[in-house]
């Protein structure tokens, strides 16, 4: 038998990887009646509709906000003020307001600031993506086997976080709940550092000679590769990201600074010993999230 509709209306405004991919996920699994597609940008509404993607397609968030059951906010952290300020007023009461934003302090302060009484926040973080962006670059099949967290305010109703959470699973996520900053804190060493490494590395090639730097990327071994396949990732939305946590990701580049300052010690000290103890430690958690199904 098929399942009901979650929504009658979900409202995604930006539609770029993540929001293409779930206008994608909700239509493959009957989740909405009516999709809304918002992007102020023409080309990607554009493609939208050349994909049909969405049964509605508007270049303004207040208008898409308009009558949605559920809006999510898929746009770069530092539009979110504006998206707020946009739809606060727009949304009826009962409706709930959800992001798949990668820092959820900044998604209750700036969604939440103008928000009437009576509209349910649930911010969420799907961990999935790749390093392409744009309404083209999305498949259903993304969220498949990953995890989600939500991080809703007090005022958000348990119906509410459960519709959300029902959303994801049915988009074939694995969800959780947790405070926003602790959800900050772990992202920082899980993702946002990682990316600033990889970006780091790519500039540090493009600053080699000529030369040296032709044969870096013609001789890029597989590690370099993988390792740095996310610096392909969309400037401006991990720009947003360093810039929103920034006090997270500082900490953890701490404790990275002294890890790195110990292996340095032990190559310059030629401490054998120490090296295996730590890639066999290392080794070992990475197995672990091959095992966990999370690599």
């Amino acid at each position: 038998m098929t399942k009901r509709p979650l929504f009658d209306r979900v409202a995604i405004i930006g539609v770029g990887l993540i929001g293409s991919s779930l206008a994608r996920a909700i239509r493959l699994h009957g989740l909405a009646r009516h999709i809304v597609a918002c992007d102020a940008s023409r080309p990607a509404r554009d493609k939208v509709k050349e994909l049909k993607l969405a049964d509605t397609i508007v270049a303004d968030a207040g208008l898409a906000a308009t009558g949605a059951d559920l809006v999510v906010v898929c746009t770069p952290l530092s539009s979110y003020a504006a998206v707020g300020k946009a739809i606060g007023t727009r949304l009826r009461r009962g409706a709930i307001l959800s992001d798949v934003g990668s820092v959820k302090h900044t998604a209750a302060a700036e969604l939440g600031a103008h928000l009437a009484k009576g509209v349910h926040l649930v911010p969420g973080h799907p961990i999935a993506g790749t390093e392409h962006s744009g309404p083209a670059a999305g498949f259903a099949e993304l969220f498949v086997g990953r995890w989600c967290i939500l991080t809703p305010n007090a005022a958000a109703s348990r119906a509410a976080v459960d519709k959300v959470a029902t959303l994801w699973r049915r988009c074939g996520m694995k969800v959780e709940t947790m405070d926003a900053l602790h959800h900050d804190r772990v992202l920082a060493i899980t993702s946002h550092v990682p990316h600033l490494i990889a970006y780091t590395i790519v500039n540090t090639v493009s600053d080699l000679e000529s030369h040296t730097q032709a044969e870096v990327i013609k001789f890029a071994a597989s590690g370099f590769r993988d390792f740095t396949r996310v610096a392909a990732s969309d400037p401006v939305m991990w720009r947003d990201v360093f810039l929103n946590n920034r006090e997270a990701v500082l900490e953890m580049m701490g404790r990275l600074y002294e890890d790195i300052a110990l292996l340095q010690k032990a190559i310059r000290l030629g401490d054998g010993e120490m090296l295996h103890t730590v890639f066999t430690r290392a080794r070992a958690i990475r197995r672990s999230i091959v095992q966990a199904k999370q690599a």
